[in-house]
């Protein structure tokens, strides 16, 4: 772990320039003492690194010193592949090899090929997910990554639709998805999706997972999402929606909204439109439609108009009380 942060300490200095030693220790989540003796250290080894006293000082390379120790291990390498992808790979447990990583990225490209990329980095970034909403939280996540990893077959306590289920998987990805987790492994032969969070406990087996040569994760995630969706949204509504309602329904049903850009006819008063939209079942419709207020009329099916009416007067008849 050392040996990584001294290389890292390196490289950082050499893409940044002069760095005071608190800069340093806030950027590795150690000690100022601690920095101290890794700069003693890399001086000791032989790297022209000096320091520059007062309010503006702080450790610098010697100009003109570049380092050409800038391979990957394994596990860089691997967290690599998740640099694009918010917290990921935090998630899985590999954010300090993903830091060491970018950092000899950088290091081995050209002088101005290296700042131009450091800017990008310090200028964009991805956060996957939605607003008002917080990442699922689960214990299984980092130990299920490393079964994924290395092969390894593992037995679950799993929370579906139907109740608590036990089962032994041999997993085949993980997939974050709008900042939730989930788990795609074969289950007796067939394929199937897990949510992490539901995830109540986890053994990892010492037996070797069984994975088909040809799977391919993202085929299968783009077909299977695919799927669930039609299968989610059966049944259709009727509904007439204003503006402001437009602007809400983008943000609580997208699926809505999406048809109702794909296809409406205007309608009084002025500014709204009629559509038909997809809808899960009455009780969901029900609460999304609900979100809107007085800027949704729902026109068909009569269950639906029903159900939404009898809440209304529930609420009313709550707040006369």
């Amino acid at each position: 772990m050392r040996a990584s942060r001294l290389l890292s300490i390196l490289i950082l200095l050499q893409m940044r320039g002069r760095l005071s030693a608190e800069a340093l220790a806030e950027e590795f989540e150690v000690s100022v003492r601690t920095i101290y003796r890794d700069v003693d250290q890399l001086s000791a080894a032989g790297v022209p690194i000096y320091a520059e006293r007062g309010r503006a000082g702080g450790f610098q390379l010697h100009d003109g010193y570049r380092t050409k120790l800038t391979g990957f291990t394994a596990q860089e390498a691997d967290a690599l592949l998740l640099s694009g992808v918010g917290s990921a790979a935090q998630d899985l447990g590999l954010g300090p090899d993903l830091a060491a990583a970018q950092w000899k990225l950088l290091a081995s490209l050209p002088p101005e090929r290296g700042q131009s990329a450091e800017r990008v980095s310090a200028r964009f970034h991805l956060d996957p997910i939605n607003w008002y909403t917080r990442a699922d939280a689960s214990d299984a996540l980092k130990p299920l990554a490393a079964a994924v990893w290395s092969e390894q077959r593992v037995r679950v306590r799993y929370e579906s639709w139907k109740g608590v289920v036990e089962r032994t998987l041999d997993p085949l990805g993980l997939v974050l998805k709008a900042g939730i987790w989930y788990l795609v492994a074969d289950a007796k032969g067939a394929t199937r999706t897990y949510r992490v969070s539901n995830i109540q406990s986890l053994e990892t087996l010492n037996t070797a997972a069984k994975r088909t040569r040809r799977f391919n994760l993202a085929r299968y995630w783009d077909e299977w999402s695919k799927d669930f969706e039609a299968r989610l949204f059966k049944e259709t509504a009727t509904i007439e929606i204003s503006p402001a309602g437009r602007r809400l329904l983008r943000d609580t049903n997208a699926a809505a909204h999406e048809a109702l850009t794909k296809e409406s006819t205007p309608c009084k008063p002025e500014g709204w439109l009629r559509a038909k939209t997809p809808i899960e079942s009455i009780e969901a419709a029900k609460r999304q439609f609900l979100l809107l207020g007085a800027e949704v009329r729902v026109l068909e099916p009569k269950a639906l108009r029903t159900a939404i009416a009898n809440e209304a007067k529930a609420v009313a008849a709550l707040y006369r009380r």
